[in-house]
């Protein structure tokens, strides 16, 4: 078993994705403070406020013993108060929507250099594929 799990993780897919998971988390922090420290300050700054992930909903009573601040959405879900935090949702998902986008545009890339490299054979036209097929009958 030791051997059979060996083989499997000297596989090329295997390695080739354990690069990828560990890039992608590199990359999603350069996302994410992208997000956190340039777009969302301007879109709350738009919004009317400079702090967009604070904006919540308090959904009921705060525990007796809170003694912070009723505009402070993180000590409040740390004390245990019902909030919606709808604000860090909407970071979340700009957040997202921008690796999304960033991930759409490399494969394209990806995709584009691949169909036009340089050793990439070209493809033989209807004539060619006709010409070779009737030759290869005629052999027959």
């Amino acid at each position: 078993m030791l051997k059979e799990f060996r083989e499997f993780i000297a596989k090329g897919n295997v390695l080739d994705l354990a690069v990828a998971v560990i890039i992608g988390a590199a990359f999603a922090k350069i996302v994410a403070s992208l997000t956190d420290d340039i777009i969302m300050p301007i879109v709350g700054r738009i919004f009317g406020g400079l702090d967009f992930s604070s904006y919540f909903i308090l959904l009921g009573p705060v525990p007796a013993g809170y003694r912070g601040s009723m505009t402070d959405y993180a000590a409040l879900k740390k004390a245990g108060a019902p909030v919606l935090g709808w604000g860090s949702f909407v970071t979340e998902l700009v957040s997202f929507l921008i690796l999304a986008f960033i991930i759409f545009l490399m494969i394209k890339a990806a995709n584009k250099a691949m169909r036009k490299g340089p050793d990439a054979p070209a493809a033989p036209s209807e004539v060619e594929l006709l010409t070779d097929i009737r030759d290869e009958l005629r052999k027959r």
